[in-house]
């Protein structure tokens, strides 16, 4: 059936189809999330498990392995991570995408449940919790207020301003950075206590048995029943100085005759410094499946609120990933606009008729528009990856049309009515166009089912390119003939001599038809040598992106206070702001880039001038960042790329920690002198300094005192009882901690910890020293874990030039790397691991597409030798990627990758275009020799003009213009490469192909035609 001649017959179906279609499209265009990334629906559950003032290597063998163990053994478990740190277990559990989160969550937490008992006893209660907010930081803000104390814009932040924040629609998690949290401290005189027989854990007990509330029942008085509960929470600091605490002989003295009580806060973990001051701020992070304009605005709302509401507190906006990520859409329409202009202006110049082009022009909004409707009905995002794929597609949508257009002129200039040439030219080029779409969409279908992490980033890609061509299938057969009827205008064909163009292309047609084999010789030696080359391309896992920003993290020597690292930061700062294009630095103490704490790590952002204002690029900018640093005296650094990645990262994993630890030190000194690798670096943290004790257990049983007790009065003495264990004081309605420990003077006193009294079972006070041995050591500060082994990242960049790829191969061969010992694995990690799963899952995606293109292609014709020979073009394009890579110095990554699979479907279209033609001549009675050159003399033009029109709607991409150009340009200069040089090879090459296949395939039937002769007489005979 010919439904194109139908829409020609009954127009009002098709204009109310795509009048709804489009409207649809409107709508769902105005409520599309805009997002950087798509959303990743990873089910993730953490346990975090707290042990205040445990060591790390106590915490792992003791809490952090039996967590791994209880949870490793549950169904659709993808991958076990664990991170320990001074008094902290966390252990990521990664489920496979097919596992529902609710289920993880409670499979977790059961599994936890049945190992509780073996943790340690005092240990916060462990927090099973599914992993709720996505990405990084959409927003950052800095809060000021003249009028507030530190510690009163801390609580500010969090009891007005996170409160206010959370009510809101999108809003994932709402972190403070900086500040200080208050807290009453009591701060106990040794001599005091020792002139007392008391011990600060006593004390601590003491006081944590007087002041709580408890409910006390029920009692009914009269006619009414009445609650009885039992207040002894503490509401003014006097009260709790006046505390009467029990001694051990059975007197008692205040709390205040003990220490000093101080109204303060406790001891920070961090800091933020904007441009040289000290500030309070907060980060917002998205929930999944928010876009992270729209929590812009709403945090933007919710701000606009709170500064009516309190007039003196001032926000400043830090950082935000919304301005890249909106710059980023909006660039990308324009891109989708530029081209499309270019592509109707290719199209003008050869139909030279405004009429035909303006039938084109209209194939575009029609196919985009619909296609974002199915883009909400499957839940999708306006984010770089499906914008990626409308901007790509754009070309390829006005192809189809162009095809019709092309063939319905030709026929309107036999002299036949518009009406006619419409039917008898859609019914010719039917085939032809339903082959071209459903080769791209046979090439694209795999890409959206891709499994694993990474397919869920590319299923957008695949499905948004496959549903964009599938209605550009639509429009080409209802709209575009629908039309060309009501709006073209044709002449009678006037006869011309053949162009000089025209004449030098029949000649070299026909010597290549005649020297058929020597023509498909050379294209067989093009790829051989395309291959060749191709290999020693570099690879990359992304391009670099400007995206306004850089990024390092900073270590100071272990054992750092903050106060040392808050000086290091002024001088970093100081180092850094008069650099041409730097527009603010924020750092922020006690945290590094990547997430890991400590007092002795910052990080580092470098806040860049906008593109149009500063000369130089973030990649060229990153160098003169490292030089400064470099000037800083004690600090080590990491720069990190625009996904918040190294150039090439590596987890060296074992069981036994000391080997890994060994491997990696071997690894890094071979890297020190590697001119492949600059600034290499260890996620292994140097030993922290520590005050060890040893108990001797004979000692202790002969004195009575139990471990627990031991370790009970050095915490208490030193950083308090846990926090879960602290009593709390009333102001208001907040509840304020108490933090009883000895003070700080005597707190930093070896001595003085060495005189500290542990009570034993009968009641006595035993000296520490007479228990245990107190020397210096040193310690680990962080250990990292995967499925249950020690793991340590080694990671570095590259020197400019140099791609990741080509910098992983040099590291594999390094002497450290080549004798790793027996136990010691090294696997690729960060940015390196998903360039190696993105490139395998395209790869697969890629053969299983081309797989689906011969069904297709065979159900269409009907005969197996047509689609081979479609897709033994396929390769004629790889010369033409090679070549424009190799001109632009390109490395091959991501957005090559998708272009190489965009050529894929593409290519396919002009052989498809000149066979379909051929087979109709031969149909008609000419040899396949004459049938394959006048295929190629009459298809030349349409298979000219729609590769220029896709040339023209992807130049804007490869111009790399606007925010996300970085991303864009390297697919469009692959698939630019690969169209202009397959479409000149494929002119040639294809008819040649097919006088030779087609003949190959007649001699193949005359041998098995006398197989099958020669099997019947004999059956004949017998």
């Amino acid at each position: 059936m010919n439904v194109s001649a139908w829409a020609i017959r009954h127009p009002l179906p098709t204009t109310v189809l795509f009048v709804v279609l489009t409207a649809l499209g409107l709508l769902s265009f105005r409520s599309l999330p805009i997002t950087y990334f798509p959303t990743i629906d990873v089910p993730l559950v953490t346990v975090t498990i707290g042990d205040p003032g445990a060591a790390p290597e106590d915490i792992e063998t003791a809490i952090t392995q039996r967590v791994e163990d209880a949870v490793a053994s549950l169904t659709g478990i993808e991958e076990l991570e664990s991170v320990v740190e001074m008094g902290r277990s966390v252990t990521t559990v990664e489920f496979e995408l097919s596992v529902p989160i609710d289920r993880a969550v409670a499979d977790v937490r059961d599994a936890v449940a049945s190992v509780r008992s073996d943790f340690p006893s005092g240990i916060d209660e462990p927090v099973v919790a599914r992993v709720e907010a996505e990405s990084g930081p959409v927003v950052t803000y800095a809060v000021a207020d003249p009028s507030l104390t530190r510690e009163e814009l801390s609580f500010f932040v969090d009891d007005v301003v996170t409160r206010e924040l959370r009510s809101r629609a999108g809003i994932g998690r709402v972190e403070r950075i900086g500040g200080v949290d208050r807290e009453i401290q009591i701060r106990l005189d040794p001599d005091r206590l020792l002139a007392l027989d008391v011990t600060a854990s006593q004390v601590n007990a003491e006081l944590g048995r007087l002041a709580f509330d408890a409910g006390g029942g029920t009692m009914r008085t009269g006619d009414v029943d009445r609650m009885v509960s039992t207040v002894a929470t503490l509401r003014s600091l006097e009260d709790l100085e006046a505390t009467a605490i029990r001694l051990p002989n059975g007197s008692s003295a205040t709390l205040g005759s003990l220490g000093t009580v101080i109204d303060t806060y406790a001891e920070p973990d961090g800091f933020g410094v904007l441009d040289g001051t000290e500030v309070v701020g907060f980060s917002v992070l998205r929930a999944r499946g928010a876009s992270d304009v729209g929590v812009a605005d709403v945090v933007d709302e919710a701000i606009g609120e709170l500064l009516t509401a309190h007039p003196t507190v001032r926000f400043s906006r830090i950082d935000d990933s919304v301005t890249y990520t909106l710059g980023n859409y909006h660039s990308a329409l324009k891109t989708l606009a530029e081209g499309s202009l270019l592509a109707m202006v290719v199209v003008f110049l050869f139909l030279r008729d405004w009429r035909a082009t303006a039938v084109a022009a209209v194939a575009l909004p029609l196919a985009i528009v619909p296609t974002f409707w199915a883009m909400q009905l499957l839940g999708f995002s306006l984010n770089i990856i499906s914008l990626l794929g409308i901007t790509l597609v754009a070309g390829i949508l006005v192809d189809d049309a162009i095809v019709e257009i092309e063939n319905i002129e030709r026929h309107g200039r036999m002299g036949k009515p518009a009406r006619q040439a419409a039917i008898d030219a859609s019914a010719q080029i039917g085939l032809t166009v339903t082959a071209i779409a459903a080769t791209i969409i046979a090439v694209f279908m795999p890409v959206g089912f891709m499994s694993g992490v990474v397919g869920q980033y590319f299923r957008e890609f695949g499905l948004t390119v496959a549903i964009a061509v599938f209605f550009s299938l639509l429009v080409a057969r209802l709209v575009t003939p629908l039309l060309a009827v009501h709006l073209m205008r044709f002449h009678a064909e006037i006869r011309r001599a053949p162009g000089m163009v025209e004449r030098a292309y029949a000649s070299l047609l026909r010597i290549a038809v005649t020297w058929r084999g020597t023509t498909v010789a050379v294209a067989v030696l093009l790829f051989a040598g395309s291959l060749a080359l191709a290999i020693r391309l570099p690879t990359a896992f992304l391009p670099d992106e400007d995206n306004g920003k850089i990024q390092v993290s900073v270590e100071l020597p272990a054992g750092s206070s903050l106060d040392d690292t808050r000086s290091t930061a002024e001088t970093i700062r100081n180092e850094l702001k008069n650099l041409d294009g730097v527009g603010g630095i924020f750092i922020r103490g006690g945290t590094n880039a990547s997430g890991q704490r400590g007092l002795n790590l910052a990080s580092l952002l470098v806040i860049l001038e906008p593109k149009t204002e500063r000369a130089l690029s973030a990649q060229a900018l990153t160098p003169l960042v490292a030089d400064a640093l470099r000037r800083v005296p004690d600090i080590g650094f990491e720069p990190l790329n625009s996904s918040g990645e190294r150039d090439v990262s590596v987890s060296i994993l074992s069981r036994d920690g000391t080997a890994a630890s060994e491997a990696a030190d071997a690894m890094l000194r071979d890297l020190a002198m590697a001119p492949f690798a600059v600034a290499p670096a260890s996620s292994e943290t140097a030993r922290t300094p520590e005050i060890r004790i040893r108990p001797d257990i004979e000692r202790m049983a002969n004195a009575g005192v139990t471990t627990t007790a031991l370790a009970d009065t050095v915490r208490v003495a030193t950083v308090g009882a846990y926090d879960d264990d602290l009593a709390e004081f009333i102001d208001r309605d907040r509840r304020i901690p108490i933090r009883l420990q000895l003070e700080r003077s005597a707190r930093d006193d070896l001595e003085t910890l060495r005189t500290q009294r542990v009570p034993a079972d009968d009641g006595r006070l035993v000296p520490l020293a007479q228990l245990a041995d107190v020397d210096f050591a040193e310690r680990v500060s962080r250990i990292e874990r995967r499925d249950r082994e020690r793991r340590i990242d080694v990671a570095f960049d590259t020197p400019e030039g140099m791609a990741s790829g080509p910098g992983m191969n040099e590291l594999r061969a390094l002497v450290a790397v080549r004798g790793l010992p027996a136990g010691v694995r090294l696997e690729a990690s960060g940015d390196s691991d998903t360039q190696g799963n993105v490139f395998s899952g395209f790869a697969s995606a890629m053969g299983l597409g081309i797989g689906l293109v011969f069904v297709v292609l065979v159900l269409l014709f009907g005969s197996v030798v047509t689609p081979v020979t479609i897709l033994v073009t396929l390769p004629l394009s790889l010369a033409g990627v090679v070549a424009a890579l190799m001109l632009t110095g390109t490395a091959v990554s991501l957005p090559v990758v998708i272009g190489i699979l965009m050529l894929m479907g593409i290519v396919t279209k002009n052989a498809i275009m000149l066979l379909d033609f051929a087979q109709e001549g031969e149909r008609e009675g000419l040899s396949r020799a004459e049938a394959s050159v006048a295929a190629g003399r009459e298809r030349a033009r349409p298979i000219v003009m729609t590769t220029l029109a896709m040339v023209a709607g992807m130049v804007p991409a490869a111009l790399a213009l606007g925010e996300g150009g970085d991303f864009r340009a390297p697919m469009a200069i692959a698939v630019i490469g690969g169209l202009v040089v397959s479409t000149l090879l494929s002119l040639v090459v294809v008819p040649a192909l097919h006088t030779l296949m087609g003949d190959a395939s007649n001699a193949l039937r005359r041998v098995l035609s006398r197989i099958g002769s020669g099997g019947r007489a004999e059956a004949s005979v017998t």
